[in-house]
């Protein structure tokens, strides 16, 4: 397994949650799932005949628990907290000073969820059974000293904002998108993709080669993300127009 990179929950242990919720009559939670784990759980579901409800703390949240649950019934009440993290202006961290602190506490990559700055803030997701031993323990990241707070209801977040850009590429490869879209040389971008620090349609990537097509998401761990908007006919250059929305490494919401 690439270094960093996070082992994905099996469809055969969301099977298994999936009838358990039907078999015991209750409620049946997963960790935080990425969009493709969501997927699997989607059809765990339908094969074991139970309902399912998605949450992640906010609208449009990227990683989401799970709530398996008898048909017919209503779901139990999602067992996420949102924690508000300030800091003094001067010294704001970035989104992976943050989850490599509250990583730094042992804490999995699957019981936390997506960490959303705003207004001078920022808002991790994280399951309930951990909101205490997080608010009380994570007390800086990279420079900043950090104050955080369990709310006692979910706050309003809007969709982050990204900032539209335009590029050319010889080709719609992975590493060519990679390099234009965060600024790096073709080689640095390929040894981030074979070293597992990109992820294409929020799966890590390994292949340089990767094809990426209009509305795929890219991220690369500590340069943020970008969607792709489209891409262009070929100029007499044999480059391929790209129109793409960039959101930065401190900004929006990040895997």
């Amino acid at each position: 397994m690439p270094r960093g990179s996070e082992a994905p929950v099996a469809f055969t242990r969301l099977l298994e949650l999936a009838e358990q919720a039907g078999g015991r009559q209750c409620s049946r939670f997963t960790p935080f799932l990425t969009p493709p784990e969501a997927a699997l759980a989607q059809a765990a579901a339908k094969r074991a005949r139970v309902s399912l409800a998605l949450y992640g703390g906010y609208e449009g949240a990227e990683r989401r628990v799970v709530c398996f649950y008898p048909e017919g019934a209503e779901p139990e009440p999602f067992p996420v907290t949102t924690l508000e993290i300030a800091w003094h202006l001067q010294s704001a961290p970035e989104h992976r000073d943050l989850l490599g602190a509250v990583m730094g506490l042992g804490v999995q990559r699957a019981r936390v969820g997506d960490i959303v700055f705003a207004q001078g803030k920022a808002y991790l997701f994280v399951e309930s059974a951990l909101a205490g031993m997080i608010s009380q323990n994570l007390l800086e990241a990279g420079r900043a000293r950090l104050s955080v707070t369990a709310l006692n209801a979910p706050t309003a977040l809007a969709e982050p904002e990204g900032e539209p850009r335009r590029c050319t590429v010889r080709s719609p490869r992975l590493d060519a998108v990679v390099a234009e879209g965060f600024g790096l040389s073709r080689g640095a971008a390929a040894e981030r993709i074979l070293a597992g620090e990109v992820k294409l349609r929020h799966v890590p990537t390994l292949r340089p080669d990767a094809r990426v097509e209009a509305g795929d998401a890219i991220s690369v761990r500590g340069c943020g993300r970008l969607r792709i908007d489209s891409f262009g006919q070929a100029t007499r250059k044999e480059r391929i127009p790209v129109r793409y929305t960039r959101y930065g490494a401190t900004r929006g919401r990040t895997s």
